[in-house]
């Protein structure tokens, strides 16, 4: 099936290197970019809102604050500076806050459910959790990557429940967290093809899974290592259809859909086959594997997200060097009785110009895949 031609954003001067949308707000993108800055669009209307001069370094990454979207996180260098849109103007980009945790360029910042952390994932392999109640530093995780730690990103549900807290009350919740068994938790992945799952609470890793070592390879696919180039895991309102799982961009063409609970049960670091569902309970996939032969991508997966429009969450999109976009039939790739040679779960191909950098959804029913290629004009296309 033909696309249309996609809407253009224009704004950077340079390289457009990531985009987010809006949960309250349909229709608002923001997107950074190698110039130093931030543009802020309303699809509503033609041109860019308006620019955030953010600093002379790229803005790597981006994200809102959960709950009150006019506070906005933008990471530059080794920097996240957060800026109030509704105290900005042409004369004066003086950020809100400022944090210089990070000894290494960072390459995503997000925000938890709850709002009371920020997590930065930098070059150097370490992930910093921010108090951003406090304005302090948490907690640093490291030695979970011996490389480029390129993705974090919190885990929603019960597996990952925050709890607000103030420094008074900061012993006491430990305790409660550790009575409850709740555990607060991030994951990231790195250059080093590892994914990590920490109990930031605790400052150490729970389970390591080293694609690195994966002993399933395609034979007449040649690819680059399988570095984990991005992660993404469902909001609050995807996990009761989706469960606890984390889709893995890699570096071999292939992404992952990993079950984290089941992870967590399992013993021993293993790369498994595609839709492995070897444990107790057979209903439960553990792991599936898109790779080329069921559709995927043929070069380096760059992103991988889980989309808004529709019925949020059904829809896995990932872009890649090939020069595609994917949309993948996540109900299908899940699904237990699903066939994993069926090409079926690629609900849509998206061919492209250029490769993908970063792409991110609406809500809308039209205009609501947004992708940042390697071109300053990010592009809106209309996913049905």
């Amino acid at each position: 099936m033909a696309m249309a031609e996609p809407r253009k954003l224009r704004g950077h001067k340079s390289t457009a290197t990531c985009c987010i949308s809006s949960r309250e707000r349909p229709g608002l993108v923001v997107t950074s970019g190698e110039d130093g800055c931030v543009c802020w669009f309303d699809l509503r209307c033609k041109d860019v809102q308006f620019t955030i001069d953010v600093g002379t370094e790229p803005v790597s990454s981006l994200c809102f604050k959960t709950g009150n979207e006019h506070i906005l996180y933008a990471s530059s260098g080794n920097e996240i500076k957060s800026f109030d849109v509704h105290m900005l103007s042409a004369a004066s980009w003086k950020p809100l806050e400022s944090y210089n945790y990070n000894k290494d360029e960072i390459n995503q910042v997000v925000c938890n459910g709850k709002s009371s952390f920020l997590a930065s994932a930098d070059d150097s392999g370490d992930v910093k959790i921010i108090d951003v109640g406090q304005k302090c530093l948490y907690k640093t995780l490291r030695a979970g990557h011996t490389s480029i730690c390129s993705s974090v990103q919190f885990i929603h549900g019960d597996l990952g429940k925050v709890t607000n807290y103030c420094a008074y009350h900061y012993i006491i919740c430990l305790f409660k967290f550790s009575k409850m068994g709740n555990i607060l938790t991030v994951i990231t992945g790195g250059l080093d093809s590892k994914l990590v799952l920490w109990d930031f609470s605790k400052g150490r890793s729970q389970k390591i899974i080293d694609f690195g070592s994966d002993t399933q390879s395609n034979s007449g696919q040649c690819l680059n290592p399988a570095f984990v180039h991005s992660i993404a895991v469902p909001e609050m309102d995807m996990v009761d259809k989706l469960d606890k799982i984390c889709a893995v961009a890699r570096g071999d063409g292939i992404v992952d859909l990993i079950n984290i609970e089941s992870e967590l049960s399992r013993k021993v670091t293993s790369s498994t086959s595609k839709g492995s569902s070897s444990s107790s309970n057979n209903n439960v996939i553990k792991r599936v594997r898109l790779d080329y032969s069921v559709g995927g991508h043929k070069a380096a997966v760059s992103c991988v997200a889980f989309s808004l429009f529709q019925e949020k969450g059904r829809f896995l999109i990932s872009g890649g060097n090939d020069k595609t976009v994917k949309i993948w039939d996540c109900f299908k790739c899940l699904g237990s009785d699903n066939n994993i040679n069926n090409r079926d779960l690629v609900h849509l191909n998206v061919d492209l110009n250029k490769k993908v950098n970063w792409l991110c959804t609406n809500q809308s029913d039209s205009e609501n895949l947004v992708v940042c290629d390697t071109t300053r004009v990010v592009k809106v296309y209309s996913i049905s």
